[in-house]
Parts: C-alpha cells; sequence; structure tokens
C-alpha cells in the first residue's frame, strides 16, 4: 500500500520569526497564519487564522528566555490538537533550559525534563531540535526527537578558510567530546582549557591542556552565553603562542555584556547559527543560517525519509 502524505502547515512562533520564514522559503511554502492576542496585564492567547485540520504541523519556535516563548509555544500545540491536526511536530532549533540536565547540587529542579514533561503533555507527536547541552535529554522523552547537528553547517565554513595549522579546542573539559567530533573532520589534534568556576558565569582560574603554538585555534561549544569563557579562553591560548583563535558556537544567548566582551576580545571572529536571532550587530560575529538543514528535515520526516543522510559532512 502506497505511503500517505498529509498537507504540511508551517507556523512560527514570536521568537523564531526571521528562521522561521527562512525555514519556509528553503521548504518551498509560505508560513501559515498565526496571531497573538493579548491581554493589558500581560496574558497572551496564540491561535491559528486557518484550518490545521488532518495536516501534519510544524510548529517552530526557539524556547530561550522570557519563559512566554515557552509558553507561548505549549499553547499553540495545544491549539493544534484541539483543532484536530493529523501530527504535531515542535521544530524547537534552541532548546532552553538544557544546562539543567541534572542535579548537580541539592534541592535544585531538572529543569530540561520538565520542559520535557510539559511538551509531551501539551500533546506533542515529535520534537526536532539542534546541538542539546547534552544528548541524553533525548532520553527524557518517550516519542521521537530529531537531533539536527551544526557541524555540517560548521565544518564546510571552516574549510573554506584554509587554516594551515588547524587545532581544534574545548573551551571545558565536557565540551571535549564536541570538540573530537570536529576535529576528526579534520584529521586535527585537540587541546582543552580546563576551567574551574566560582559559581555559574563566573570563572576562577583556566589552564590550557596541550599545545598551541604557532597554530590557528578553532574553540567548539554549544552555547554562547556571556562569553566570558570563550573570551578568558582565547586570550590564554594566544598568550601561549597561537597565532589566530575563532570560537564556533551553535547558540547565540549572548546575554549580558556578551557582544561587548566579544568585541573586545582577541577572537578573530565568533562564527554562530540563526537558532536564536541576535539582539545587535557586531563585526566579529558570523552567522550562518540553519534554515536548509531545517526544511530538509521536516521533508523527510513529512515523507517518512531518514534523518540520518542529513548528518553527512561534503
Amino acid at each position: 500500500m502506497p505511503l500517505q502524505f498529509n498537507p504540511v502547515k508551517l507556523f512560527s512562533g514570536s521568537a523564531t520569526k526571521t528562521l522561521s520564514v527562512k525555514i519556509a522559503e528553503a521548504y518551498g511554502r509560505d508560513l501559515g497564519d498565526v496571531i497573538v492576542s493579548r491581554f493589558s496585564d500581560g496574558e497572551f492567547q496564540p491561535y491559528f487564522n486557518e484550518s490545521v485540520r488532518g495536516s501534519d504541523v510544524f510548529l517552530i519556535q526557539s524556547t530561550n528566555p522570557p519563559s512566554d516563548n515557552l509558553m507561548e509555544l505549549l499553547m499553540l500545540i495545544d491549539a493544534a490538537r484541539r483543532a484536530s491536526a493529523h501530527y504535531v511536530t515542535a521544530v524547537i532549533p534552541y532548546f532552553g533550559l538544557a544546562r539543567q540536565d541534572r542535579k548537580d547540587k541539592p534541592r535544585v529542579a531538572i529543569g530540561s525534563k520538565l520542559v520535557a514533561n510539559l511538551l509531551v503533555a501539551a500533546g506533542i507527536n515529535r520534537i526536532m531540535t539542534m546541538d542539546l547541552h547534552a544528548a541524553q535529554i533525548q532520553g527524557f522523552f518517550d516519542i521521537p526527537v530529531d537531533h539536527l547537528d551544526a557541524s555540517v553547517i560548521f565544518v564546510p565554513y571552516i574549510k573554506s578558510l584554509g587554516l594551515g595549522n588547524l587545532t581544534i579546542a574545548s573551551p571545558d573539559m565536557g565540551g571535549s567530546y564536541r570538540a573530537r567530533g570536529f576535529a576528526k573532520f579534520f584529521n586535527a589534534e585537540v587541546v582543552i582549557c580546563d576551567k574551574r568556576r566560582k559559581r555559574a558565569n563566573e570563572i576562577e582560574s583556566m589552564t590550557v591542556i596541550g599545545d598551541v603554538t604557532d597554530q590557528d585555534i578553532v574553540l567548539i561549544d554549544d552555547i554562547c552565553d556571556t562569553a566570558g569563557t570563550l573570551a578568558k579562553a582565547a586570550g590564554l591560548i594566544m598568550e601561549r603562542g597561537a597565532r589566530s583563535v575563532r570560537a564556533v558556537c551553535t547558540h547565540p544567548v549572548l546575554s549580558g555584556k556578551a557582544y561587548e566582551t566579544i568585541e573586545n576580545s582577541v577572537l578573530t571572529e565568533l562564527i554562530v547559527t540563526d537558532t536564536i536571532e541576535l539582539k545587535h550587530q557586531s563585526s566579529k560575529i558570523r552567522v550562518l543560517s540553519t534554515a536548509e538543514l531545517f526544511a530538509k528535515a521536516i521533508a523527510n520526516v513529512n515523507e517518512h525519509g531518514s534523518i540520518s543522510d542529513l548528518f553527512r559532512v561534503d
């Protein structure tokens, strides 16, 4: 019996409009019509201004702060289910609260597990996301999770730079597996910056493990928040004799004085994706789009194709 393909409808939440438009263009259709009505006290109510009955609905929304972004996504999921959508997929380019993936001290919440529970309770059928802070978050769901890898976007760009003495670096011990994953594409060495924190977003000390002399260093991370770790690591690497330092980060959270920190750092450039829209422009920040990758993933899901094909780096 031939496979049945349901109508596909793409909708954007308020937080990810620019990326959603690009995804829709890459997919070959317009975004669906969503309206968010607001009350004077700040309460809001998103609703679909067109029918979704029997459709495969893809809701595109990053869940970076404020929490309204997550709440809006949950309400869109609920509205789609109540409007008799056939299948609802949450496309979450940046999965917020992913850094809270375990109890690292007593009496704390596991925020990412709570978000997973909320999404499933709202009635979602599938999750599509990119570069989770901790890959094990996929196990918080008992529904399919498509975990896309931004390395297929970053690796071709790094290759295009033609860096002669390329070495991959991790800004901390926890990201060493991610750095090794990048290094295999270039047959490059890996160095690690070992940091000790006083508290969140505040570094007490840092050391470099490995030789960086006369090397072009590319730091690999998934999230750039205050940019303090990257700036400190870049400065320390240059002091150890490196020729240049760049950084690759999938999600440009860039809070506080992050833009100022990047501009004043020794980084040649910070390469990010558009999973979160930049608040300001910077001569040191280069944005690579994820739109085509997400569009292909959406097409493959709808046509019952393979997602693993999207992990190949040409």
